[in-house]
């Protein structure tokens, strides 16, 4: 590495910019923050798949999609890690970051597109960001734009009206969790942030601006809400892992109920529809129905989870296999 920084292409709206900010931050490294519309052409143009953050490293390569992106910059430094030592802990993190990130961005989408309230504000201020000035007729055309072409990719991703109420109930459950670890402690798997906390402040870092979630926050999960503002920058923090053998806050065996109950029978009933040649995704959790089109992406993250479950040290899968197994997450781990 050099002495040039990390240049970061993102936006304020978005979850994932956000996400990789904030580990920027943790780990003290050396970047600049770059957003709105006139920065991203170019850094766009670098990357395979054309989405934010885009991150120009200092040997001058380009990278984005933030789970590589947290991985590279684990190759690359090893001062203040977001990854625990302790590899069953570790597992647990990556687990939970990619819940945040394949299924909890389906609250933070359909809270900010499914009601005309919601899509009206949000439309113009990611227009007011991707712009910053240049007039308000302007500003508020690309919002128009913006918006119908937001509201009309919700059923692709399974944000609809009818799937709400499981999408939300998951998110719901989730706060809850976080609310109750909050007021004690700050993270999941010591007294430092890991991947897990980031992958969730990533998603939570929007409802925390948009208009109706919000409001919920701020009315049923205020710690949660203002732990936001902690995660955003804990380049202050000097924190240690906790022991492998200690036991873990209850908010980890409650996110983990989440993710057996919803995340993991979603991703496993949408490798046995690909599998099947089938359009859509069906299955019912926690008492709702829940339907979408079919994902080559999420079948990949199946794959990958199970392939690094297996992958554990045995001490270390002996170790979590009870936790995982109460939360219905050990079978959907064991199982093909």
């Amino acid at each position: 590495m050099t002495g040039q920084p990390y240049i970061v292409h993102g936006a304020l709206g978005s979850p994932y910019s956000l996400k990789i900010r904030a580990v920027m931050r943790y780990r003290r490294l050396p970047h600049i923050w770059m957003h709105g519309l006139a920065t991203h052409g170019a850094a766009l143009t670098q990357v395979k798949a054309p989405v934010i953050p885009v991150v120009q490293f200092p040997d001058g390569s380009w990278h984005n999609d933030s789970t590589p992106l947290i991985y590279a910059l684990e190759a690359a430094h090893s001062a203040r890690s977001i990854v625990p030592e302790d590899s069953g802990q570790a597992f647990l993190a990556h687990l939970i970051e990619d819940f945040a990130d394949e299924w909890l961005t389906k609250a933070m989408f359909g809270w900010r597109w499914l009601a005309e309230a919601d899509q009206e504000q949000m439309s113009r201020w990611l227009a007011f960001d991707a712009f910053k000035g240049g007039g308000l007729e302007r500003s508020l055309g690309h919002a128009a734009m913006f918006r119908d072409r937001q509201v009309g990719r919700m059923a692709i991703v399974g944000c609809t009206a009818e799937n709400f109420p499981l999408i939300e109930r998951s998110a719901r459950d989730v706060l809850a969790a976080l609310e109750g670890l909050v007021v004690d402690r700050h993270c999941l798997f010591g007294t430092r942030p890991s991947l897990a906390e980031f992958g969730l402040f990533g998603q939570i870092s929007q409802f925390g601006v948009d208009p109706t979630p919000q409001a919920i926050m701020r009315g049923d999960y205020p710690y949660t809400y203002r732990w936001l503002e902690h995660v955003d920058d804990m380049s202050g923090v000097e924190g240690e892992w906790d022991a492998p053998e200690a036991a873990l806050p209850d908010a980890v065996a409650s996110i983990l109920k989440v993710i057996g109950s919803v995340y993991l029978p979603f991703l496993i009933a949408n490798a046995k529809a690909l599998a099947a040649g089938e359009e859509s995704v069906r299955l019912t959790a926690l008492g709702h129905d829940y339907r979408q089109g079919v994902f080559k992406y999420q079948a990949k993250c199946l794959a990958d989870l199970r392939a690094r479950y297996a992958a554990l040290p045995d001490a270390a899968r002996v170790r979590i296999e009870p936790l995982l197994a109460d939360a219905g997450c050990l079978e959907p781990m064991v199982t093909s």
